[in-house]
């Protein structure tokens, strides 16, 4: 069996089917009212978290199995009676839950024996769980949750530092279910609250037309100048992409314009989508939304979400900044000519046409900024959308059009939920046995004190772990398998460690084998994936280098703090900018590699924490940023891709 055919058992998943004939108006109102009711929850109750989410997780898994088929030959129309049985197994899962919550609440766990009808519920919901992951993340996810699984209940016979205590089937199944340690954890409460009511503000704006907008401001900014069809896509993905929050979602959305675009003036198929998949992937790294990662890292270190944001300014102005310099630099190398002056829209004639949708993000900013809560800013961004669309005909949302939003909404969270369900049963497991102390001990005896060693061993970790996977389950267990340690045995300041993780998930997006973004752009560019994943981590290497940076300088995170941590932000400022242009220049002769490898000296030194070496690295980053401007006057020719 080949490679690919294994990758493709692996992370296949169920075919989303557009239900027609009597089914299609049921399914559409059911997730349209079940939007609202995720509104009103957020709102206007005053349920309690618990109640929210377990009531959350158990009707979306009702459409989930009707709407998401078992494979990807599964009937696109019409659901097989297995979907059907399943779905009506989620709703007797439903019933009997919401029904028991006043139980739940009060009931003891582990010392309140479970009695026969709470541990079948409990399993057929651990089994629709899985089966829902599989289905929308792939085989490869489920497996990681059976093998937590199996560890939680065999690895008691595992002698030494791996072992744990003995835990029976109920043990597992009372923490799982009936705490919110486990399916009903951070995880799923963050899917239905935050990221739920983001994903609804993004949906609205998509239907409003505002990505249109969006794409047309990016193309009056940047269309004109030389390579202007890569730099509007990554203006364009960086606006779009830190409202959806999904890499792959972005490369779809931006990507069926921007790779065409620039195939047809003349860009290699796997270079296009090679910059479109950077650009695409670095949007869940732009504030001020970022992904719904973004918020389950918030629960998790207990910060305001504004906090987050904010630390998390200058390391994406540097991604975007890193891409910028190097697709500039590739454009003027190629020749790559900018779009026809023609096709460039004007910026007064773009802001007239749609500058009612700056204002929800502005909005939002002002929001955060005044410290209200991420789930009070997601509902009224949402509703400006709403309200903003009827200013102009053609972006006006109506009544059919609403429900659509509403309907598309709570479809688009099914793979999230089924993700972050799955992440809350390993959360469940490692805690049942301690497996995050146990990586603490593998990480010294592979490391010892070596913070840069401990640093690249859980990017690596990470980085697997985000394999095929969704971000915030690739962030989640790495935030609970890897943050501990991070923290508390190598004392990196909590919100540095968290970011630095978050980085490496969102990046395992476009990392080979499983780069599933790149699989999206070569959908659409009809290159080779693993090519595009390359090229798309040559565009983004300032993006790996970056979070090492800020977590060994600390004060990058907070630029404008003081004096020192400017000057650090600036010497972190002057090192990404060399990183860019040594990764793309290249000049003929022997001086060429010795330039560049002055330069990444250089990037090495303004990135260490001793001020000495700072100093030298200022001082030589300087006079080779000054050389490097003066020789790209000159022809040179652009690195050949490997």
């Amino acid at each position: 069996m080949s490679m690919s055919t294994i990758l493709s058992l692996l992370f296949s998943t169920g075919r989303y089917r557009s239900p027609t004939g009597w089914l299609f108006w049921p399914l559409r109102i059911y997730t349209a009212l079940f939007s609202v009711w995720v509104l009103w929850a957020a709102m206007i109750s005053r349920i309690d978290a618990l109640s929210m989410t377990v009531i959350f997780l158990c009707l979306i898994f009702v459409p989930a199995f009707l709407l998401i088929g078992a494979g990807s030959h599964s009937n696109p129309a019409r659901p097989s009676p297995i979907d059907w049985i399943l779905s009506l197994l989620s709703a007797a899962c439903a019933v009997y839950f919401i029904a028991k919550i006043p139980e739940t609440a009060t009931r003891i766990s582990l010392f309140d024996d479970l009695r026969q009808d709470q541990f079948v519920m409990a399993s057929i919901l651990i089994l629709l769980t899985l089966e829902i992951t599989r289905r929308t993340v792939g085989l490869f996810l489920m497996g990681i949750v059976l093998a937590f699984i199996f560890y939680n209940l065999f690895g008691h016979l595992i002698g030494g530092q791996l072992g744990h205590g003995e835990i029976t089937l109920a043990h597992f199944v009372d923490i799982n279910i009936y705490t919110t340690d486990g399916l009903f954890g951070i995880p799923v409460r963050v899917a239905a609250t935050y990221a739920f009511l983001f994903v609804m503000f993004g949906t609205f704006l998509e239907k409003a037309k505002g990505g249109d907008f969006f794409f047309n401001l990016a193309a009056a900014v940047s269309g004109r100048r030389v390579g202007g069809p890569a730099k509007i896509a990554v203006f364009s993905s960086a606006l779009f992409g830190t409202m959806s929050g999904s890499p792959t979602s972005d490369v779809v959305a931006t990507g069926s314009i921007t790779i065409p675009m620039m195939k047809k003036l003349g860009y290699d198929r796997s270079l296009a989508a090679g910059i479109e998949v950077a650009s695409s992937t670095g949007g869940s790294l732009l504030p001020p939304v970022m992904g719904s990662a973004a918020f389950i890292m918030a629960e998790m270190i207990g910060a305001d979400y504004s906090e987050i944001v904010l630390a998390a300014i200058l390391p994406a102005l540097l991604y975007y900044c890193g891409i910028y310099i190097q697709v500039h630099l590739r454009s003027v190398a190629l020749n790559l000519a900018p779009l026809d002056a023609a096709d460039v829209p004007a910026v007064s004639d773009t802001l007239k046409q749609g500058w009612q949708f700056l204002l929800p993000l502005v909005g939002l900013i002002v929001l955060l900024v005044m410290g209200y809560s991420p789930t009070m800013v997601a509902v009224f961004c949402a509703v400006a959308v709403w309200v903003v669309s009827q200013f102009h005909r053609n972006t006006r949302l109506g009544l059919k059009t609403t429900i659509e939003a509403l309907s598309d909404t709570a479809i688009r969270m099914i793979g999230v939920t089924g993700a972050c369900a799955a992440a809350g049963l390993v959360i469940g497991g490692i805690t049942m046995t301690g497996l995050a102390s146990k990586f603490s001990f593998i990480a010294f005896a592979m490391a010892g004190d070596n913070t840069l060693v401990v640093l690249l061993l859980s990017a690596i970790v990470t980085v697997i772990l985000g394999l095929g996977m969704p971000t915030p389950s690739a962030y989640v267990l790495a935030a609970v398998l890897v943050g501990p340690t991070l923290v508390n045995d190598f004392g990196f300041q909590e919100l540095n460690a968290h970011l630095f993780l978050l980085y490496f998930a969102v990046m395992s997006a476009m990392t080979p084998p499983v780069a599933v973004a790149a699989y999206a752009a070569a959908a659409i560019s009809g290159a080779n994936p693993l090519r595009i994943a390359v090229v798309a981590m040559r565009f983004s290497i300032v993006a790996f280098v970056v979070p090492f940076m800020f977590v060994i300088n600390p004060g990058v995170l907070q630029p404008f703090a003081g004096i020192d941590q400017f000057l650090v932000s600036a010497c972190i400022v002057l090192a990404c900018i060399l990183i860019a242009i040594a990764a793309e220049t290249s000049w003929k002769g022997r001086s060429s590699t010795l330039l560049r490898l002055a330069m990444v000296v250089a990037a090495i030194l303004l990135s260490a924490p001793d001020v000495r070496l700072k100093i030298v690295g200022v001082v030589a980053g300087a006079a080779l940023l000054a050389l490097s401007l003066r020789m790209l006057k000159t022809k040179f020719r652009p690195p050949v891709e490997t």
